[in-house]
């Protein structure tokens, strides 16, 4: 295995580690009513905004071609406002073991736009794992329960669902920006453009925010939103993407639930049961025959 691509794989399997804890962390700061989730996401944008703005100053310096600023503005509705705002908002609703298991049809997703956009082959295993994996997703959806008072397990999934849509499609979108600029000459951008598309949904609860009232772990939960889940893996995702395919990089998200699930029940966030077993089994295995690589013939 060359150099280039262990450090993508290594790259790529950090990203899917902080993602896994980031659900538990993400949903004790919201369902505590510490943070709304839109001003959580205006607050985790800007911050980290200013940190990749600010360690592009000690980056080689790329010029960004004009026609690849709409591609950088359209990314950024999917792979930052839409994506973020989705999440956060699923997870005011959901649990964090609903939301990892749900996020793990995204490889399903990145699968399906890369037979429409890059001319990827879908055999009849792939479109049975895309029907199980939507099977899963209804069976936590429909028949999933929370401990939670005030959870909404239906539209929660829903929103985490689309939420998986939308960074598919990033992941697809950016995948070719990624062969052709170094990561902080194009993601600084992103949320530069992201910071202002979010500015209308989460200003107001941002400056709600009660900030004397936050504890020593939920300011490092804000922290670890911030740095962990946002500036690292953006900036560690595109170092996967420029030697990996999008449905290999996507594939690694098969590690969050295992994550999510460990340290959700050891953080007592939510609690395993029969259903959402199931669930697993049937988007894993979807996720498995959808991942499959076609036998030469």
């Amino acid at each position: 295995m060359d150099k280039n691509r262990l450090t993508a794989l290594v790259a790529v399997f950090i990203v899917q580690l902080l993602y896994g804890l980031n659900f538990t962390f993400a949903n004790d700061v919201i369902d505590g009513g510490y943070i709304k989730p839109f001003g959580f996401i205006l607050l985790r944008i800007f911050a980290a905004a200013c940190l990749f703005w600010f360690f592009s100053l000690f980056t080689p310096k790329e010029k960004i071609e004009k026609k690849d600023f709409i591609k950088l503005f359209i990314a950024s509705i999917f792979g930052i406002a839409t994506n973020m705002l989705l999440f956060f908002k699923g997870f005011e609703y959901t649990t964090p073991i609903h939301a990892s298991v749900i996020m793990i049809v995204t490889p399903i997703i990145v699968l399906i736009l890369s037979g429409f956009f890059l001319n990827e082959r879908i055999t009849p295993p792939k479109l049975l794992g895309v029907l199980l994996g939507f099977a899963g997703a209804i069976v936590l959806s429909v028949y999933g329960k929370s401990t939670q008072a005030g959870d909404n397990i239906l539209l929660g999934n829903l929103f985490v669902f689309l939420n998986a849509v939308s960074y598919s499609i990033y992941l697809v979108m950016i995948k070719k920006l990624t062969d052709k600029y170094h990561p902080f000459a194009f993601i600084k951008w992103l949320f530069l453009f992201g910071f202002f598309l979010v500015i209308p949904f989460g200003y107001n609860d941002l400056m709600a925010v009660q900030w004397h009232t936050f504890n020593n772990y939920i300011i490092f939960c804000v922290v670890f939103v911030i740095i962990g889940a946002t500036f690292l893996t953006y900036l560690l995702n595109p170092i996967g993407l420029r030697h990996l395919r999008a449905s290999t990089v996507s594939s690694f998200l098969y590690l969050q639930p295992v994550v999510a699930v460990i340290f959700s029940i050891l953080m007592k966030s939510d609690s395993f049961d029969t259903v959402k077993f199931i669930a697993s089994i049937l988007i894993f295995g979807g996720v498995y025959l959808a991942t499959l690589r076609p036998k030469l013939k």
